[in-house]
């Protein structure tokens, strides 16, 4: 089984191909110059499935990072995984930013994940060792941080809610400054739910996970009428 997954939600782009759980190659993609790195996800898609001899529809399943994260970012990864999917009907997998960085714990501890979602607001989700989900990704606001169970777990941050951590009196890791290969994480995962056979994985199934409005920007005409 040949499974090629992407996500372009957070700071890097990640693609990963495997064979049977084996990771061919994983690709890590960084802004290059004045160019976001979810631009160069299709290009780097095409080269890796070059290298490999292989077509999109060689690919047996695809899985994707469908949020939350970069507005732009969500939508080209799930855009593309959709076109892929639909284009030759495989199954495409669609899981949570917090679920692949929740891959980063090693330990016993349940994994709690806290990002900045701006606007004075945060996103949370927790997870078992095992990867079962006990609180669903959501979005609450910073005076909700001690509802949650900061004491008791891993907390997986980022730098700009680290010092709210911090604050409480807990420990967390960075994931931005974990230089840790996600791309690997989420073939992990997509593997593995594609070998539990629970849900039929239908690629117009796999929605954006935005947790919050996207940003609309109003003309000015708009807003003076």
């Amino acid at each position: 089984m040949k499974t090629l997954v992407f996500d372009t939600c957070l700071n890097k782009t990640y693609v990963a191909l495997s064979e049977n759980d084996e990771i061919l190659k994983s690709i890590i993609i960084e802004n290059k110059n004045e160019k976001y790195h979810s631009a160069f996800l299709i290009s780097s898609i095409v080269n890796l499935l070059k290298e490999f001899k292989l077509q999109i529809k060689d690919i047996d399943i695809f899985g994707v990072n469908a949020g939350p994260g970069s507005f732009t970012g969500i939508r080209a990864c799930l855009t593309v995984a959709r076109v892929f999917a639909q284009q030759v009907n495989k199954p495409l997998i669609g899981v949570s930013t917090m679920e692949i960085l929740a891959g980063l714990n090693t330990g016993k501890k349940n994994s709690l994940i806290i990002l900045d979602a701006r606007r004075k607001q945060l996103y949370a989700a927790l997870y078992t060792p095992d990867g079962k989900e006990l609180i669903a990704p959501e979005l609450i606001g910073i005076e909700d941080l001690d509802n949650l169970p900061l004491a008791d777990s891993f907390i997986i941050s980022e730098t700009s809610v680290q010092n709210l951590i911090k604050e409480k009196g807990c420990e967390c890791i960075n994931f931005l400054e974990a230089d840790e290969d996600l791309g690997k994480i989420l073939s992990n995962i997509i593997n593995k739910k594609a070998k539990s056979k629970t849900e039929d994985y239908f690629w117009a199934k796999v929605k954006p996970l935005y947790l919050q409005t996207p940003p609309v920007s109003v003309s000015c005409k708009l807003q003076n009428k």
